[in-house]
């Protein structure tokens, strides 16, 4: 474990605001005391950080996630000397924690959190956004983990889970994003459109569709590149005719959802009589 820190920038959408991700492992960096504006939620994945917040010491390790509230003045340095410590954090706009709760801003009275199925996806979410930050991916990913975070963890009261109206509001976003494939619009312009909050528009599509919109638009676009993939097309030229980043991005999600890469059956296809 060396001193490394790369970040990465995400949007909120088409156009929308930015949201920035770290990815740091250290063996032996302190940070001086500073504080954020955003919320700074990170989880822990090798070694043990020592973190200085509201006059006392908190030790990560691990699997723990950590939430640091705007303002707050802390530190971060190793716990031990030998180890060092890894994480990944984002930095979030309190507005993103606030969608789908009520009574203000969620207070967490503890910042160390013990709750191994949501910090592994959030990990995992990390993780793919770093390495594509797809606006549409992030906005239909994120600000779900974070209103669950809320909901599970902080002393907020959750908004009302029901959405009254949810099918037709699915078909509506649904429609939306396969008219608009390859520059798809912000889930906020679409929950503005409906009269809604993103929150209730996210939990509206996937209570309908049961996953969130994002993941419907992938199989969308996969759908759509198998089509075009029969006429002989080479995949690094469907790509970007069906909404995928590149080559690589399509080969992840037609992996996903089909199996195979886009060339493997390209090819299989083809062998066809």
């Amino acid at each position: 474990m060396g001193e490394q820190a790369r970040w990465t920038r995400a949007r909120l959408g088409r156009c929308g605001p930015p949201l920035d991700m770290l990815t740091a492992s250290f063996r032996r960096h302190v940070y001086a005391p500073h504080a954020h504006e955003e919320y700074t939620i990170g989880v822990c994945v090798g070694g043990s950080e020592i973190i200085d917040y509201r006059g006392g010491r908190i030790r990560t390790g691990p699997g723990t996630i950590v939430v640091l509230e705007p303002g707050e003045t802390h530190t971060g340095g190793p716990g031990n000397a030998t180890d060092g410590y890894a994480y990944r954090a984002l930095y979030a706009e309190p507005s993103l924690l606030a969608d789908g709760t009520l009574g203000g801003l969620p207070h967490f009275r503890e910042p160390v959190l013990d709750d191994p199925a949501l910090a592994r996806a959030l990990r995992t979410a990390h993780t793919e956004l770093s390495a594509c930050p797809d606006p549409l991916e992030t906005e239909s990913v994120l600000p779900w983990l974070l209103t669950a975070l809320a909901h599970r963890h902080s002393a907020a009261r959750p908004a009302p889970g029901r959405v009254p109206g949810a099918d037709a509001i699915a078909r509506t976003v649904r429609d939306r994003l396969a008219g608009e494939l390859t520059d798809p619009p912000s889930l906020a312009l679409l929950a503005t459109d409906l009269g809604l909050s993103r929150y209730q528009l996210l939990r509206a599509f996937r209570t309908t569709m049961g996953l969130p919109p994002y993941a419907w638009l992938a199989q969308y676009r996969v759908a759509r590149a198998r089509h075009l993939l029969e006429t002989g097309l080479r995949p690094a030229d469907i790509a970007p005719l069906v909404g995928f980043a590149d080559q690589a991005h399509l080969t992840r999600w037609f992996r996903r959802v089909l199996g195979v890469t886009p060339a493997a059956y390209r090819n299989s296809v083809q062998d066809t009589p």
